[in-house]
């Protein structure tokens, strides 16, 4: 099992994984961690919210369990389900066979055997190789009554079943929620939560990250891209690129073999880089040079 005893190893055992971090982060990492509170994390789509679970997951060999939550998510679908295709079945076999009591049906059809487990009831269960990190993703796309769900399953790590009673972990698991902010949630729940924004890296921190994600980029391409990038994000666009978004690009500029940025090659990729037709329509023509430009310029020494 990687070091957490202090923040820098787990900066290290996060950069081990290839995430690489700066000292506020890790710190609330660790915390976490050492005190077993789940991590709120909340910032940007891009930024590497999602990536923490799973270089924790990885680092700790830990099992990665993802709850990924979308609007009109429930209870039920987050903790279990009944598998009633086998349970019909099961009923017309004993219907067929004759002679089954009906309580003893009833306690053979709502057992572990038909219980279809979901994240949240996963996450509770015993493992072998420790207690599993549960990633909470985008828990601003769910509705408040889902929120008060997970107040009270975060506060007591246990959930309820009714044909099987209370599931309790008998260790709680390492939780990661995400939050893209597309609102804002409940402050109830971010008390339960070590809290973090994780903001667009720097310039030196960006190639840090490309390095280890990309470690095949020259270190002159890796240069341009990340200047180009965080350059770019200083327009106003309707959704400003991510550090996944810099890897991939940098990743589709090696496999067109190209050596340098120019604004032909920004044209033929900017699939990669940006998501919205308004947004590449807007660095047609000589608006990629424009930002090209003040992007070299901004790697001249001053």
């Amino acid at each position: 099992m990687s070091d957490t005893s202090n923040i820098d190893a787990v900066q290290k055992m996060l950069a081990d994984q290839g995430y690489v971090c700066g000292r506020a982060l890790g710190t609330v990492v660790f915390l976490a961690l050492r005190l077993g509170r789940p991590l709120f994390l909340e910032g940007e789509a891009g930024v590497g919210k999602t990536e923490i679970a799973k270089a924790l997951a990885a680092g700790l060999n830990r099992r990665l369990i993802r709850l990924q939550c979308y609007e009109g998510l429930d209870a039920a679908s987050a903790v279990y389900e009944w598998n009633f295709p086998a349970q019909m079945v099961a009923i017309r076999t004993a219907e067929a066979a004759g002679g089954t009591k009906r309580a003893d049906l009833q306690a053979e059809l709502f057992s572990d055997e038909y219980l279809v487990e979901r994240p949240l009831l996963q996450a509770m269960r015993p493992d072998e190789n420790g207690a599993p990190v549960l990633l909470i993703d985008e828990v601003d796309r769910t509705d408040e009554p889902f929120e008060a769900f997970l107040l009270e399953a975060l506060s007591d790590f246990q959930v309820t079943i009714p044909e099987l009673g209370s599931i309790k972990a008998p260790e709680p698991p390492i939780v990661v929620l995400t939050s893209n902010r597309t609102r804002e949630v409940h402050d109830a729940l971010k008390r339960r939560c070590l809290y973090h924004w994780v903001d667009y890296p720097d310039f030196d921190r960006e190639m840090e990250i490309l390095h280890a994600r990309a470690p095949e980029a020259s270190d002159a391409l890796s240069r341009e891209v990340v200047a180009f990038v965080q350059q770019l994000r200083t327009e106003d666009l309707f959704k400003k690129p991510g550090v996944a978004e810099t890897i991939d690009w940098a990743k589709c500029l090696l496999a067109l073999d190209m050596i340098n940025l120019s604004p032909e090659a920004i044209a033929d990729t900017l699939g990669a880089i940006l998501k919205y037709q308004d947004d590449i329509q807007k660095l047609q023509g000589s608006e990629a040079k424009r930002i090209l430009d003040q992007a070299k310029a901004s790697l001249e020494p001053a």
